[in-house]
């Protein structure tokens, strides 16, 4: 494992007084920026360039008050998202990444509304290690039981946040996918079948398993319907905590994408148990997830340590970003070897291939 410093070497006591209130005011500076962003405040001073704006010339559009304009903007100026020349706003770099990069949007709207209101039970979920900041959507164990039953926008921001992680990374892993010429490959936690329809449509003698949850097999089965490929998946509904739920065996290929992360240690060690025994005699299985400890960048380590809280609060109550030795030992109890191990693809994610041992 890499080893990981997230604080410059030679922090001052100043500076790390300076860091912790940035922690203390965090929730603040967050929907702040983002009334900002989605408000249109960041876009108005982007738009005039290096000139900036003063408070009276944007308050002259009738867009906002003075008053919302001072709150607002000078919380973005103390984070770095504005700065102030001769009395008027600047777009700073921060600013222009929250303005223009997909990835922080797709952060800030799943941080927003999927895991904010939730987080004010965050205290409770762990102690109890079940996700009880989950009862502000509903009443379900975990939230992939109300997935297809989110209220707008969580759902909507839910699937962004999920598929603009992995989507990127599908036509890098194909290659791999069909590297020992699989016919029969399993779906573990299929979700909607993005990644069967890419394989589906990658190969055209394959024949895909899809397994989840009842609701997420819905939305994936009118999606291949849709997309004139029914007639070559199989919909095995099935709840995978369940430890007496059975796998369909003779696979060649079993294939999950950041599914393990949605379990507990425990659960996962369950699910490489009745993944080895659904393998054919030569079959392989496929892991692509989203490791913290085999980031290049401390960026993306940064952003993947911090989802755990959410596997916490409202997920499951007992998952969370895992560390590759974590899925590797796990796999190995199982009667699982690794085989190879490759990373940077996509934004962050890593593909372990397993095989049965001697």
């Amino acid at each position: 494992m890499l080893d990981k410093k997230f604080s410059p070497e030679r922090q001052s006591a100043f500076e790390a007084r300076f860091e912790a209130q940035k922690i203390a005011f965090g929730p603040v500076v967050f929907q702040c920026v983002r009334y900002a962003w989605k408000r249109g405040m960041l876009q108005a001073i982007a738009d005039v360039g290096d000139t900036g704006l003063s408070v009276e010339q944007m308050a002259a559009s009738g867009r906002w008050t003075p008053y919302v304009l001072k709150v607002v903007l000078e919380t973005c100026l103390s984070a770095g998202v504005v700065y102030l020349s001769e009395g008027r706003y600047v777009l700073d770099k921060a600013g222009f990444v929250v303005l223009t990069d997909p990835i922080t949007q797709v952060n800030i709207d799943f941080n927003h509304d999927v895991c904010y209101q939730a987080l004010f039970s965050l205290e409770q979920s762990l102690d109890a290690e079940k996700p009880l900041g989950l009862k502000v959507f509903g009443d379900w164990p975990t939230v992939y039981e109300g997935l297809s039953q989110l209220p707008e926008p969580a759902r909507g921001s839910w699937f962004a946040f999920d598929h603009y992680y992995s989507d990127t990374s599908f036509p890098d892993i194909l290659p791999d996918v069909f590297a020992t010429a699989p016919k029969r490959v399993m779906d573990i936690g299929a979700n909607t079948g993005k990644f069967t329809l890419a394989a589906l449509g990658a190969n055209a003698s394959v024949k895909l398993h899809l397994v989840d949850l009842p609701g997420q097999l819905a939305v994936a089965d009118k999606a291949l319907q849709q997309a004139g490929l029914r007639e070559r998946a199989s919909l095995h509904p099935t709840n995978l905590l369940d430890d007496g739920a059975a796998l369909p065996d003779g696979m060649d290929l079993i294939w999950m994408s950041q599914f393990l992360s949605c379990f507990s240690e425990d659960a996962i060690a369950s699910i490489f148990r009745r993944v080895a025994a659904a393998l054919s005699p030569n079959g392989q299985v496929l892991i692509m997830d989203t490791f913290w400890d085999r980031q290049r960048y401390d960026i993306a380590s940064y952003c993947l340590i911090n989802t755990s809280p959410y596997f916490n609060n409202l997920a499951s109550g007992n998952s969370k970003v895992y560390q590759s030795d974590d899925y590797v030992r796990l796999a190995k109890a199982a009667g699982l070897d690794l085989v190879t191990a490759r990373d940077g693809i996509g934004y962050c994610h890593s593909l372990l291939r397993f095989a049965k041992g001697d």
